[in-house]
């Protein structure tokens, strides 16, 4: 009760630790949720730990040239048959992310239920079995064993069938390949949590792809000549990694020889399940991956705005303790012995550590709804009632009374209560300086993150401004329709018909079908050479398709020769393009000298000529280095379609193209992006890491904040009798402001140049990703200590002032 009464007699006091702790305690519980779901990825998993995923890298000439998270379709069975140490393996191919996929449910009577789905893939019957998904019904072992099979989520299950029985059922896959697949559905399954990397909503039984013609089996089965699947394999507990993949250059001889004439070289490796989604981005990958040192951030912020937290508390109780020698002297005079007293301090640590994790709690959950906003979570209530929470919520208030409790009620129960009683208790220097020291730590970290907070948005700004060599505002685009006829004919004149229902609007400019659009992530890499040339000097350029209209669609800078033009009917067959940096890289002395000669692709067996040079552009985002590209001719082959809009009227250009497609590919959903949305979305984990740090940075400012609301205010009320004497003596309120002010302004100085370094290491390390990076300039720290230093300076500023203002006469008298 003793504890409880001084928490009520100094409800200020109380109330500014308290609301510091639960702000910081809050913090922390929010970010433990963010980094424990991120590093909670596959876990649900059973045996996960030893699910591997068999990574390909490809080298030419020594240079890799393609690092993908997808494999050869033969990888898998080999690694059966030749190693011991795999018990399982189970291939995925990823339609759904490759083509326009359209699954639909025709039922007996009623109209079709079409979808376009991206979740889609081809699954090994082992899949479920081997990843351990949960069926709501169905068989995992049987349920994809044979062709013409597939099982479905509950969801999609629902939107498809409402509340019929979904086994049984028939539905047909359409893809702009014009594949045409009608699969029994023979399993529903337990939607996925969201913390995996593979998500999907249907699957098809793997050897459904061996009906696609006399050559389909050997090519999805055993082949080793195109990468286009995920291959998962289960090993053998206690199995040697490095040993293991010793292995794997035997295999790679036995299966897939060495082509001595072409200096490419194939190496696998291994990458654990649960590692993926914070330590792999390579191409082909699923979706967009998190990201290890945005977690790690964070996760050391969340350290920071709690021992903040607990700062202020110990830096409040030890000011406190003149205030509350008295009280310790009257005990000791009755008898209390010290430990008692410091079981009196500690409870009273824990108490106040205990209201602010209440409050921490509440405030969370109050600002989950937010958070998930701000994080691209889905948390729920329920998450703070798993058992890590739990044991994390007494371990943080178990280490919270330790830590702001101990020394505090050492201090407090030390003092002797002779030299109490009589009034000479001096305040200690030794504890003047550890609570200017603790001050001192809070500022470090509050201009640190600051600091940090600038340096992310600065080389976010600076990826996002940047040229990327194309114009994408105003494109919109649509990927080619799933439901197409299969006469190539037909189909080619339905492209024609979308072309000129475009060109007849004045609001959309023209439209430009492309093997793939700035921003999407495939590797469409060729190994290229100047025609004549042996194959050392083969090169690597990225692979991409131009029509007659790229030029007035993407707004290129012809550097020399021409483009592709109707006139020109020769060039779907033996003419290509090529950017400025790919002249050099061929061997070409200039774009001009490269205009008219020829090259070859040994790949394709193709030896075009260059009729044009244009400027280099980013295929990806500026995380990555620039890509020399070289673009042939096609009309008809593009995977999507883009338009360009001219017209502040987005909604009914919109409305235009939609009635356009509709009429030439009637049957086909209408879904479109905006080119410029769609780029940026590969800077979401830095746009969210910027977002979060910014958030907790503000967060950890406040706490400091109050933290030092309190010490000022007690240290004004200490020195209000030294105050009153220097007014009497002729001191002006100026000067005795700047007097109170000096020592918090020298320890700011102090926190500005100690974080510097600190700053500059980690945010450096994080900047050195990127290829193309901003400077961490001194003006960074000069802005981050100028933001503290007002804001410190406005926090005491009410109660310096009101010391320094105050009547010398009341005060002395008050004395």
């Amino acid at each position: 009760m003793a504890s409880f009464r001084s928490l009520l007699k100094n409800r200020f006091f109380s109330a500014l630790n308290i609301i510091g702790l639960s702000i910081g305690v809050a913090v922390f519980m929010l970010i433990a949720q963010y980094v424990h779901f991120e590093r909670s990825y596959e876990n649900f998993i059973p045996e996960a730990v030893n699910i591997y995923r068999v990574k390909l890298d490809v080298f030419r000439n020594g240079e890799r040239v393609i690092s993908s998270a997808e494999n050869y379709p033969g990888a898998g069975p080999a690694f059966l048959h030749e190693f011991s140490e795999v018990t399982n393996y189970a291939r995925l191919y990823n339609l759904g992310y490759k083509n326009n996929v359209i699954i639909t449910y025709t039922p007996e009577a009623g109209e079709p239920v079409a979808f376009k789905q991206r979740r889609f893939l081809y699954a090994d019957s082992s899949f479920l079995s081997l990843m351990g998904y949960e069926m709501v019904s169905g068989d995992a072992a049987t349920a994809l064993a044979e062709p013409f099979k597939a099982v479905i989520s509950e969801t999609q299950a629902k939107k498809y069938f409402g509340n019929d029985n979904p086994i049984g059922k028939l539905i047909r896959m359409q893809d702009d390949d014009f594949n045409n697949e009608l699969c029994e559905v023979t399993g529903v399954f337990r939607d996925l949590p969201p913390n995996t990397h593979l998500k999907f909503d249907v699957l098809f039984s793997y050897k459904t792809l061996y009906a696609r013609g006399e050559y389909a089996p050997g090519r999805y089965n055993t082949s080793w000549a195109r990468k286009d699947m995920y291959t998962f394999v289960k090993l053998r507990p206690g199995t040697d990694l490095d040993a293991f993949e010793g292995k794997f250059p035997a295999v790679l001889d036995k299966y897939k020889p060495k082509d001595q004439t072409i200096a490419v070289e194939d190496k696998l490796s291994l990458q654990a399940l649960q590692d993926i989604h914070l330590h792999s981005n390579l191409a082909d990958e699923p979706e967009t991956n998190g990201d290890a040192d945005i977690v790690l951030f964070l996760g050391l912020i969340g350290v920071f705005v709690i021992i903040i937290a607990w700062i202020n508390y110990v830096n409040l109780a030890t000011a406190r303790a003149l205030e509350r020698a008295r009280e310790v002297g009257i005990r000791k005079v009755m008898g209390a012995y010290k430990n008692q007293l410091i079981a009196q301090f500690m409870v009273e640590s824990a108490m106040v550590n205990l209201i602010a994790i209440v409050l921490a709690l509440i405030i969370s959950l109050a600002c989950l709804g937010i958070y998930n906003n701000v994080s691209g979570l889905s948390l729920t209530a329920s998450y703070f009632v798993y058992g890590w929470f739990v044991l994390m919520v007494a371990v943080i208030w178990l280490v919270g009374t330790i830590l702001s409790g101990f020394y505090p009620a050492f201090v407090l129960s030390s003092f002797a209560p002779v030299e109490v009683l009589r009034g000479k208790m001096a305040t200690s220097q030794r504890g003047v300086m550890l609570r200017k020291g603790l001050v001192l730590l809070q500022f470090v970290a509050s201009v640190s993150l600051i600091a940090g907070t600038l340096i992310v948005f600065n080389q976010l700004k600076y990826m996002t401004s940047q040229d990327i060599g194309v114009n994408i505002d105003q494109v919109l685009v649509v990927e080619r329709p799933g439901i197409a006829p299969r006469d190539r004919e037909a189909f080619n004149s339905s492209i024609d018909v979308f072309r000129n229902e475009i060109k007849q609007s004045p609001a959309l400019n023209a439209v430009s079908t492309t093997a793939t659009v700035p921003g999407k992530q495939r590797d469409y890499i060729v190994g290229v050479k100047k025609y004549g040339t042996s194959d050392d000097n083969i090169v690597p350029l990225r692979f991409n398709s131009m029509d007659y209209d790229y030029q007035d669609v993407f707004e290129p800078s012809l550097i020399a020769g021409r483009y592709f033009a109707r006139e020109f009917t020769a060039d779907q067959d033996t003419s290509v393009i090529i950017t400025e940096s790919a002249v050099s890289l061929l061997g070409f002395s200039s774009p001009a000298d490269a205009v008219g000669k020829f090259v070859d692709v040994p790949g394709f067996r193709w030896a075009p000529k260059i009729v044009g040079v244009v400027n280099d552009y980013h295929q990806k985002s500026f995380k990555n280095a620039l890509e020399p590209s070289i673009f042939y001719c096609t009309l008809y082959g593009g995977e999507f379609y883009s338009v360009r809009l001219v017209t502040n009227d987005l909604q009914g250009a919109i409305k235009e193209v939609q009635a356009a497609w509709t009429r030439a590919f009637p049957g086909n959903p209408f879904d479109y992006f905006f080119l410029d949305d769609y780029f940026n979305t590969q800077y979401e984990n830095e746009r969210k890491f910027g977002k979060l740090f910014t958030t907790f940075a503000v967060l950890a400012v406040l706490i400091g904040c109050l933290g030092l609301l309190g010490l000022a205010t007690f240290t004004a009320q200490q020195r209000t009798k030294e105050i009153a004497i220097r007014k009497v003596l002729g001191s002006k309120v100026a000067g005795i402001f700047f007097l109170l002010l000096k020592d918090y302004l020298i320890i700011i100085g102090i926190a500005i140049v100690a974080s510097a370094p600190i700053v500059y290491f980690f945010m450096q390390n994080w900047i050195n990703d990127f290829p193309y990076q901003t400077e961490i300039g001194i003006d960074v720290f000069a802005l981050a200590g100028l933001a503290v230093l007002v804001i410190s300076v406005l926090t005491v500023s009410f109660q310096t002032m009101k010391v320094a203002t105050a009547n010398p006469v009341r005060s002395l008298r008050n004395e």
